[in-house]
């Protein structure tokens, strides 16, 4: 099997939040097939309710039956560097009535294939399997393990299971995910914050509205005061990865919904919030910034003084993660890159990642793969194989490069 057959297979699967068990089977029999040791491990909800990135209710952890796969080579003596090399195989939801193509079947224009998973991240899965064989025609010392991870998108729970509970019986030196970065090697990502906010105001007819306290219009102070802060923020944060980043610490209110009937003054009113956390900073840094700006708006306002909104975390959380771009790993990227005629700076980026599962755990990892994070999730995702092939070279050779360079454990 090729690699764009194998990409084919992965993205067949409609492997959403809670429906990664099918591929997660396919994949690890691909994986004996090509001759990998093959591990396996499920997230614990009672050991990430611990976490700072998942919520304190274990029953708020969609974990069971969501499998995650290593494949592991040894390569010749097998004494040198264990490199990970990390992927992850749930997807987001697609709407086949907004795709020119049914989503979960592979589409091909030339060297363009457009699925659900393409860009995020199959195909970089896919370019670390294939990178990993790659490896078993070379004369290196090392061992590369190949991993297929569930729940990325629900905050990272076959990663965060993975780094804290190490499910191999040896250490890891470092780490390569592969993301859609369009081959830059990425060593920050920023966090994000997820924040629930509930608002009351009063009912009245909306013939005589007057007699009422319309919670729109209160809710529209804390509105401007959170960008007001991001603003603030944008200004007051430094950092060299992300000055060509707009709004580097984007705050957005992703729902808002208020009101009962279009004939009555709305008296209830949630909205839900993702903020960003940059690196160097904390979730809850962050949380309290926003919680005391909310607290200045109340204090101004007699009607939210009396009748306070709460203000509460929800979902997952991503803590911001970074490494030195001159860390080994980083370095052995850029010589690929070199060798390849495309050396890139390291970068930063504004999402979150399971990066930072690993980092934690104080295992070096940085972001590296095919296709553009402006894919990601979107209709008509779409990858360019060609960058595919290279990611699966560059991959390669930088696990070769950092065997070489850094042959002890």
């Amino acid at each position: 099997m090729d690699i764009r057959a194998f990409v084919e297979g992965l993205v067949s699967f409609e492997s959403t939040a809670g429906n990664e068990a099918e591929v997660a089977s396919w994949f690890e029999k691909r994986l004996a097939e090509f001759g990998f040791e093959t591990y396996t491990w499920e997230a614990d909800a009672e050991a990430l309710a611990g976490h700072p990135s998942f919520p304190d209710d274990p029953a708020a952890i969609d974990a069971a039956g969501r499998p995650s796969v290593g494949g592991v080579l040894e390569l010749g003596s097998s004494e040198g560097p264990t490199v990970v090399l990390n992927g992850h195989y749930d997807v987001v939801p697609a709407d086949g009535t907004e795709w020119s193509s049914p989503p979960f079947e592979p589409t091909w224009d030339g060297d363009e294939l457009t699925a659900r998973g393409a860009a995020d991240m199959k195909s970089g899965l896919a370019a670390c399997v294939y990178a990993a064989l790659a490896l078993e025609d070379r004369d290196v010392d090392g061992r590369v393990v190949v991993e297929g991870v569930a729940g990325e998108e629900d905050g990272g729970l076959g990663a965060a299971t993975a780094a804290r509970s190490n499910p191999y019986p040896f250490e890891r030196d470092a780490a390569i995910i592969a993301e859609p970065t369009a081959l830059t090697p990425v060593v920050a990502s920023e966090g994000s914050v997820m924040m629930r906010l509930t608002m009351e105001g009063r009912s009245a007819h909306a013939a005589t509205p007057w007699r009422g306290v319309d919670v729109v219009e209160t809710f529209a102070a804390v509105r401007e005061a959170f960008f007001a802060l991001e603003r603030e923020r944008t200004a007051r944060i430094d950092h060299p990865l992300y000055e060509g980043f707009p709004r580097p610490w984007p705050v957005v209110c992703g729902t808002v919904d208020a009101g009962a009937w279009a004939s009555m003054v709305p008296a209830g009113l949630t909205a839900e919030w993702r903020i960003g956390v940059a690196p160097g900073e904390t979730v809850e840094e962050v949380e309290t910034a926003f919680r005391a700006r909310l607290d200045e708006v109340v204090a101004d306002d007699e009607w939210l003084t009396a009748h306070p909104p709460t203000f509460e975390r929800f979902s997952v959380q991503f803590e911001p993660s970074e490494i030195a771009p001159d860390e080994s790993i980083v370095e052995a990227v850029r010589a690929a890159l070199r060798a390849d005629d495309r050396d890139h700076a390291p970068a930063g980026v504004t999402y979150g990642a399971d990066a930072r599962h690993y980092i934690d755990a104080g295992i070096p990892t940085v972001l590296f793969g095919p296709g553009s994070i402006e894919q990601a999730h979107f209709p008509d995702e779409t990858v360019d194989f060609r960058a595919v092939e290279q990611a699966r070279d560059c991959i390669a050779d930088a696990v070769a490069a950092y065997f070489a360079r850094y042959p002890e454990k």
